[in-house]
């Protein structure tokens, strides 16, 4: 449902969505009416652009076949296929993800799951290959050496929400912050320091491109942001039945830490600084199980 909220964003952008799955032109013209989806769903009932696109779930072939009871199979289909098997019904799936295609036909990025039930938001999607969000719960801040504004990808999440913290920072004129490979040199490099939260797992940050600043009193050279730039930190909400039961208790996560770094001029090197930065996330959890509590 997310792609047909993010639909008019996605197309002010030049990107055209369509779904396709294994299902017939029934059960999707069904969906589609049912849940107001108004992009293109595309039926595949043979399989045969997911097998060509090389995406094809072949696991699920494998729990219909002699080796079905063999422990890595079995291993294999509750990380791929389904935590309750594979009923032949399934045979025939891709695996799931998204692709990005340019206008020849061309796949250009790609992104697929590890586990079939934590898969990546479309803001998370476009965050990550440089598409630009409307911020819709942002925190903003301001230091002697920087601005800042830190928001998540998705104000709501559920189990297996695969999404991202994003923190945009701008140095003032003539201040830089030392980016990965200075610590070599005894610099503090900037990072986003979260405090573990059960039942997500966060991802090693992403830090863009930086740039070589040249201390010419010292004949130094150092990686550093000098411009605008932004740290992204990807979290998985666990797509484990635990992380459900658990969650399912609660209406909100809150995620917190701190944005640590240490800024600098063309003279002097300022104190170190750790700025605290709290999101809270509206669980979208299953309305049914606290009904059927």
């Amino acid at each position: 449902m997310e792609l047909q909220d993010r639909l008019q964003q996605l197309s002010d952008q030049g990107i055209g969505v369509a779904a396709i799955s294994y299902d017939s032109e029934e059960v999707l013209a069904d969906f589609a009416q049912r849940r107001g989806i108004t992009f293109p769903l595309l039926s595949d009932d043979d399989s045969e652009v997911i097998t060509e696109f090389g995406i094809l779930n072949t696991v699920a072939y494998e729990m219909q076949g002699p080796n079905r009871d063999d422990p890595e199979v079995v291993a294999d289909v509750a990380k791929y296929v389904s935590v309750f098997g594979a009923p032949p019904m399934i045979a025939g799936t891709p695996f799931p993800g998204t692709f990005m295609v340019d206008r020849r036909g061309r796949v250009t990025s790609r992104f697929f799951e590890e586990f079939y039930r934590e898969r990546n938001t479309t803001a998370n999607v476009l965050l990550k290959l440089g598409g630009g969000l409307s911020p819709i719960e942002a925190v903003r801040g301001e230091t002697a050496h920087l601005k800042l504004t830190a928001y998540p990808s998705n104000p709501s999440i559920t189990v297996g929400t695969r999404f991202s913290l994003a923190v945009e920072i701008e140095p003032n004129p003539n201040i830089h912050v030392y980016a990965p490979g200075a610590e070599e040199m005894g610099y503090r490099v900037i990072s986003l320091d979260l405090a573990p939260v059960p039942h997500v797992r966060y991802e090693p940050v992403e830090f863009p491109e930086s740039e070589i600043y040249y201390f010419e009193p010292l004949d130094e050279r150092v990686p550093t942001y000098q411009r605008p730039f932004t740290l992204l930190q990807e979290a998985v909400v666990s797509g484990a039945a635990d992380a459900e039961e658990a969650l399912a208790q609660l209406d909100a996560l809150t995620l917190s830490g701190t944005l640590n770094y240490q800024a600098c001029d063309d003279k002097i090197c300022f104190e170190p600084v750790s700025l605290p930065l709290s999101f809270t996330l509206d669980l979208d959890l299953l309305d049914r199980q606290r009904v059927n509590r």
